[in-house]
C-alpha cells in the first residue's frame, strides 16, 4: 500500500481537497489481527459505496484499499482516498465510505491475544 502514490493519483485541478483516512492495528493487548473477507460479496459492495458517495458527494476520485489476512500492531488495514471541489465534500464522502464499509461489507477481524483469541463482532454482524 503506497499511500503517497494513492494521494497522489487522488489530485485533480478541479479538485480542491483530498482528504484520507488510514486504519491501522493498535496496541489494545493484541498480537496480532487476522482479517478475513468474503471477496464474492465484498468487492462489489465496495464498488457500490464508492459509485454512491461519488454521486452523493460530488466526489471526484475514490481509493479504497481494505487488506486482508495477518496484520501486526503498527499495520495499516484500510485506507480510503477521496478528492472533492471542496473540503466539505471530501471530509463527508470519506466518512460515509467508512461507515459504509463497517455497516455492509463482510470482512472479519480475529483479534489474537497472549491470552486466546476472539471474533470482533462488528456493525455488519449485528445487522
Amino acid at each position: 500500500m503506497d499511500i503517497a502514490s494513492e494521494i497522489n493519483a487522488a489530485k485533480r485541478d478541479i479538485a480542491g481537497a483530498v482528504v484520507t483516512f488510514l486504519g491501522t492495528v493498535r496496541d489494545d493487548q493484541i498480537e496480532e489481527l487476522e482479517i478475513e473477507a468474503y471477496e464474492d460479496a465484498s468487492l462489489p459492495e465496495m464498488q457500490r459505496i464508492e459509485d454512491e458517495a461519488i454521486i452523493t458527494f460530488n466526489l471526484q476520485t475514490v481509493t479504497i484499499i481494505h487488506r486482508v489476512g495477518t496484520l501486526r500492531v503498527g499495520d495499516n488495514i484500510l485506507l480510503i482516498v477521496v478528492s472533492a471541489g471542496h473540503r466539505q465534500e471530501a471530509f463527508a464522502g470519506c466518512e460515509y465510505i467508512l461507515e459504509r464499509i463497517k455497516q455492509t461489507v463482510p470482512i472479519w477481524k480475529k483479534e489474537v491475544r497472549k491470552d486466546g483469541s476472539i471474533w470482533v463482532e462488528g456493525e455488519y454482524l449485528q445487522e
